[in-house]
């Protein structure tokens, strides 16, 4: 794995939550753009930049209904 990607296995390790329930937390937020995302997931859940960031980017928009 490279760029964000790679991130995503220590996701699960710091923050105990798998990457399904993460994302599922991205679809049913009522942000839509990245950097909203971003900041929420830094915000809200104490995640890092980096992490939050991959994770945004590995859940597209289109994938979210919105």
């Amino acid at each position: 794995m490279k760029g964000p990607a790679s991130y995503l296995p220590s996701v699960e390790q710091k923050y105990g939550r798998p990457i399904a329930a993460w994302k599922d937390l991205i679809r049913a937020s009522p942000l839509t753009k990245h950097m909203e995302l971003v900041a929420w997931l830094k915000s809200e859940h104490g995640l890092g930049h980096g992490h939050a960031d991959a994770l945004v980017a590995h859940t597209p928009a289109e994938d979210s209904g919105k």
